[in-house]
């Protein structure tokens, strides 16, 4: 099982058509962002297709935050060890 969780609403292709695809995800163990381009190097993306990545990747970056403040508010929380 993954600790990531894919963005459900980025449905991203290829200007060119050639299939391929892009994806963000959220580490929900430590609140990291996965930016990938899947089947090549690189990706052509329309303006559209651009704004909707950025969207995805201010959802992306919200998680994280809510995340990583959850983590420091356990330790916070935490006695400490002795």
């Amino acid at each position: 099982m993954s600790a990531f969780s894919s963005d459900p609403d980025l449905h991203v292709q290829d200007a060119t058509g050639n299939g391929t695809e892009v994806d963000v995800a959220t580490n929900l163990l430590n609140g990291d962002i996965r930016l990938s381009i899947l089947w090549t190097q690189e990706i052509l993306l329309t303006a559209d297709a651009a704004e909707q990545v950025a969207t995805a990747l201010q959802r992306a970056a919200a998680q994280s935050r809510g995340i990583t403040a959850a983590t420091a508010n356990r330790c916070e929380t935490q006695p400490p060890i002795e």
